[in-house]
């Protein structure tokens, strides 16, 4: 089987769970958790940020952050394929009470100038604009990370207006080891956020919030309310620790690896384009008359594992437990899939 479907889907690795079962813990919602201590203050220091709170997910830290800086009535800024907006459930409205105005971006990496330009005037009949989020690496635009000059543009934007800066950084890891950019020098440009360790860096669960001491005061408040305090959640943590010390560096191999994916695709006979590949997220469009939920089974016939992400688009990610071996395995299915696929569908 090769599951390509995202790199949600690893495993811990046998080092990682020997560090997991060597965790010391306590009860994290009194604070009295070592190593949650340990990695919030770990993850925080890393980013130039004052503090950090552990939660199960990356959804979470993200409507925590945005429950925290918003009030309801107020407008989000963010870009129309942002996680935030598409795939939290609809978050932001049912936790924050908070309207959104979407911008198109480049491939959902937005500007200075289209955050200006919709930043809302002092007028009792508009919504506050108040918080501005960005994505980095963008998921739905195929893995692609922002320019960090273009980052300082919009945190100097959001200063002379007074908006809060967030970013969710689920894959931002991926983005930061591609670009090369100081993570205390990229970190310190944003208010807050959210950084995710069950996706590149191959943990079972865990994301953290960073932040200054007063959001992450907050945080712990409106964490409450959702539901979100654990216990000894240390195992949890002590897994996210083991991962920045083993699984950041190689992510470059997950990079090479879907840059090859990408070569493979944009040769196949069913295939119209591929966007560009930047990190791990490989997105291709099939030709005229095929449809992505049913070439996905055809796929899956293939014993190959992916996403439909729209009516002719289909997703693959690479991550920890795809190797050079499944690489090659899928190179020559998907070889041999080519007259199966046209006569079939």
């Amino acid at each position: 089987m090769i599951d390509l479907r995202s790199d949600t889907v690893t495993k811990p690795t046998p080092g990682m769970k020997e560090a997991m079962f060597s965790a010391t813990v306590g009860d994290d919602v009194f604070g009295e958790d070592p190593a949650i201590n340990a990695l919030q203050h770990r993850v925080a220091g890393m980013f130039g940020q004052e503090a950090g709170i552990f939660c199960p997910s990356g959804t979470m830290t993200n409507q925590v952050a945005i429950r925290v800086h918003t009030q309801p009535g107020d407008e989000v800024i963010c870009a129309d394929v942002a996680h935030v907006y598409l795939y939290e459930g609809g978050g932001i409205a049912r936790n924050s009470m908070a309207s959104v105005r979407l911008l198109k971006g480049d491939r959902g990496r937005l500007s200075a100038q289209e955050v200006k330009s919709a930043i809302q005037p002092d007028d009792s009949h508009l919504p506050r604009t108040s918080l501005v989020c960005l994505e980095d690496t963008v998921n739905k635009g195929g893995g692609c990370y922002y320019n960090i000059d273009d980052i300082r543009s919009i945190r100097q934007l959001c200063d002379e207006n007074r908006l809060r800066l967030h970013l969710d950084g689920a894959r931002l890891f991926n983005g930061l080891v591609e670009s090369g950019y100081d993570f205390k020098e990229y970190g310190s440009l944003f208010h807050s956020i959210s950084i995710c360790f069950s996706k590149g860096l191959g943990c079972p669960v865990g994301s953290v919030l960073v932040g200054d001491v007063d959001f992450i005061k907050e945080s712990h408040r409106v964490r409450k309310g959702f539901g979100g305090g654990m216990r000894q959640a240390g195992y949890l943590a002590q897994a996210c620790d083991f991962s920045l010390d083993n699984h950041v560096n190689r992510l470059k191999e997950d990079h090479k690896r879907a840059k090859k994916l990408g070569e493979i695709m944009s040769q196949h006979p069913d295939v119209k384009s591929v966007t560009p590949v930047d990190t791990n997220i490989v997105i291709f469009e099939l030709r005229e008359g095929l449809d992505s939920g049913m070439y996905v089974k055809l796929m899956e016939d293939a014993d190959i594992y992916a996403v439909p992400f729209g009516p002719a688009k289909i997703r693959l990610v690479t991550h920890l437990d795809f190797t050079d071996e499944h690489l090659q395995a899928f190179e020559t299915a998907m070889l041999n899939m080519k007259s199966n696929a046209i006569r079939r569908i």
